[in-house]
């Protein structure tokens, strides 16, 4: 019997970790799952909703270490992991991601000498500023297996001097998420509750601090999305750290004068799955998002610089506007004449990653 500790500790977390804590389950004589939650990132609205959405067991251990600087929270999740590690005794740990938690649990279990798996190792922005950016590099360089979602990943590995027995592609765990449950959101009625015409409608994610907390760079956004607005209304489900900038930053009555802008609070996983699958565009600073949209065949738009997941770009739908006002407005623009969803086939990404990865760990 082979004992698994997965760790999720913000919300993108638990859409990779569930499909693997499933496919354990299915193979209940081979793997025993537990489910340690840090709660490095912790709201029930975004949260809760997700855990059941997902049918993601509650965790067996929640750590609730909080929000807190990069530094203290990383030494928190360290912490409070070390007992459960000790005391689980796990033949390995799974880590998925980029946050705080996943580097933090890495270090616990390389100390420890407790065999670690990272799940989407090998993505590389090239940008040192971006703190996931660093949680990815360290993370590499110290687990044991590294689960890789496309080629590009493992040339990234390669390059820097990972061994190549330590990389495994196995495709992407976040798309098992989305093919399973793409059916299952259409009975979501989220369209109807906001009153949104099919697919004529674009959606909104915006959190990272060098887009909302500088209000220089929020400003050029909101010019953007003021002229976006024009042509079709805009669904902004808002992060709690994204409405607390627009209070602080004096942008709240500039953007409730924005007519095509509809702030909702954040959503459950249909429901989010739901619109964005429908919508005619997706503006986003996110990262998973951009591979879901690819998938789908709906066109994005990244408002940053650079991104991670290059093959949403190469192969995907994925456009790069940074934040220049023209560049995302054109972008947009060019996105709304399209007549058609193209057809994307990315390697791998067939709802089929899980089951590979427990392949390895057997």
């Amino acid at each position: 019997m082979i004992k698994v500790i997965n760790v999720v500790g913000a919300r993108p977390n638990f859409m990779k970790v569930a499909p693997i804590v499933e496919a354990m389950k299915r193979r209940e004589r081979e793997f025993t799952p537990l489910v340690v939650h840090t709660g490095q990132h912790y709201d029930a609205a975004m949260s809760d909703a997700f855990f059941n959405d997902l049918d993601l067991p509650q965790p067996d251990v929640y750590l609730g270490v909080g929000s807190a600087s990069h530094a203290a929270q990383t030494a928190r999740v360290m912490e409070q992991f070390e007992p459960v590690v000790i005391r689980e005794k796990p033949d390995w740990v799974l880590v998925v991601g980029d946050v705080n938690s996943t580097l933090a649990c890495a270090l616990v279990c390389v100390k420890l000498g407790v065999k670690v798996a990272h799940v989407e190792a090998g993505l590389r922005s090239r940008d040192r500023t971006m703190p996931e950016e660093i949680n990815r590099l360290l993370t590499d360089q110290i687990a044991d297996l590294l689960f890789t979602p496309s080629a590009d990943a493992n040339e990234n590995l390669v390059a820097e001097g990972i061994p190549v027995e330590r990389i495994r592609l196995v495709g992407n765990v976040m798309i098992d998420s989305l093919y399973k449950h793409l059916e299952r959101s259409r009975q979501s009625r989220i369209k109807d509750a906001l009153d949104l015409n099919e697919k004529r409608y674009a959606v909104l994610t915006l959190h990272r601090p060098s887009n909302v907390d500088d209000p220089l760079t929020f400003g050029r956004i909101l010019d953007a999305l003021e002229k976006i607005s024009e042509q079709l209304p805009i669904v902004f489900p808002v992060h709690p750290r994204t409405r607390k900038t627009i209070a602080e930053l004096g942008f709240a009555e500039r953007v409730k004068r924005i007519p095509g802008l509809r702030l909702v609070e954040p959503l459950g996983y249909f429901d989010f799955l739901n619109l964005y699958s429908d919508a005619k565009l997706v503006l986003t600073d996110s990262g998973g998002i951009q591979e879901e949209t690819s998938v789908l065949g709906v066109p994005c738009i990244t408002l940053r610089e650079n991104t991670e997941r290059p093959i949403t770009v190469t192969i995907g739908t994925n456009t790069i506007a940074g934040t220049d006002t023209d560049k995302i407005v054109a972008a947009a623009f060019a996105a709304l004449k399209q007549k058609t969803r193209p057809k994307v086939t990315i390697p791998l990404w067939d709802g089929h990653a899980a089951e590979r990865i427990l392949a390895e760990l057997s």
